[in-house]
């Protein structure tokens, strides 16, 4: 027997014994190692406080760690700019993103990130609305007479945005332009500043987080006028939404998900998927998430991928509709 038949003789012997060594490790079901979840906000906020709940149910379900870390900063940039740059690609390290993701490539020029380019969207996990709400001695009660008062009196009404490139920055944009109406807007550093403001008077009008007003609303000093999502809040059960009101298609939500650096393993994505999804069904998490005004959602990542889109593609119309530029506060 020759050099090589000795060679090819020896190979084929050994190689039944690599795959013997090799197979165990290639099929330990993911994961199997602790998950990165990288928050685009800082600890507190709401998409942090959802981050660490669904953490904890993976945690628990899948018995690997789920460890949540804040990067917060730049309306989400920082966050989604890491993990899309420098992230893995084994599903290893997620990121738990909020509005500001689809609203920096709608504004950015260049964009720093391409969400659906740079991302595997996993599963959008819930979303929650925006209340306008009225300061008590502002004179109407309901959408339609805020509407005639609007039309009535352009520029008459302070309103107030939390801060230049904000959701709620579209959301009044949205509101001026498919109303046919013109408010004076002042612009604040954040939504504490816009609140304290509409309770002494010195605002009219504010989009406010249902959470954060409910308080004010059931003590009577903010008046509820309606709701920006398409169904009507659980928090805010009586009050109607903009489409009902007839804002035909108006829908501006604060909303949660997960996504991972693009390249990452279907099979990995799927898990992540399949399990947030039954995360989203558990009692308790339903109670939570309706408890803080929102509205669980779920679905496969093609569902998330059509909200991502659906989201820039509204951003980029109502910026140029308002003159909208980055803000990186």
């Amino acid at each position: 027997m020759n050099t090589l038949s000795r060679t090819c003789t020896l190979i084929a012997l050994l190689l039944p014994l690599s795959q013997l060594i090799t197979t165990p490790a290639q099929a330990q079901a993911y994961p199997n190692k602790p998950v990165r979840v990288m928050v685009t906000s800082s600890p507190g906020g709401a998409t942090d406080i959802q981050a660490r709940l669904y953490s904890a149910k993976l945690t628990q379900n899948l018995g690997q760690n789920f460890i949540v870390e804040n990067r917060g900063g730049a309306g989400g940039r920082i966050a989604a700019t890491f993990v899309a740059q420098q992230g893995s690609r084994d599903g290893y390290q997620v990121l738990a993103a909020s509005p500001g993701f689809t609203i920096a490539p709608a504004v950015d020029d260049p964009p720093q990130i391409e969400p659906l380019r740079d991302f595997e969207p996993i599963t959008l996990m819930s979303k929650a609305p925006y209340a306008l709400v009225a300061n008590p001695k502002f004179p109407v009660a309901t959408f339609n007479e805020f509407l005639a008062y609007a039309k009535a009196n352009p520029r008459k009404i302070n309103f107030g945005i939390s801060s230049p490139g904000s959701a709620i920055n579209f959301a009044q944009v949205w509101l001026e332009n498919a109303a046919g109406i013109e408010m004076t807007v002042l612009a604040y550093k954040g939504t504490g500043p816009t609140t304290q403001d509409l309770l002494a008077g010195r605002l009219d009008l504010i989009f406010a987080n249902v959470i954060s007003a409910g308080p004010h609303i059931r003590a009577g000093r903010m008046r509820p006028i309606a709701v920006t999502t398409a169904e009507r809040s659980s928090g805010l059960p009586d009050l109607p939404t903009f489409q009902e009101a007839g804002l035909k298609d108006f829908e501006v939500t604060t909303w949660h998900g997960w996504l991972t650096r693009k390249g990452t393993p279907l099979a990995a994505v799927n898990v992540l998927n399949a399990e947030l999804n039954k995360v989203l069904k558990l009692p308790d998490v339903v109670k939570i998430i309706s408890e803080d005004g929102g509205i669980p959602v779920g679905g496969n990542p093609e569902f998330f991928a059509r909200h991502i889109s659906s989201e820039i593609e509204r951003w980029r119309r109502l910026a140029k509709i308002g003159g909208i530029q980055p803000n990186f506060d």
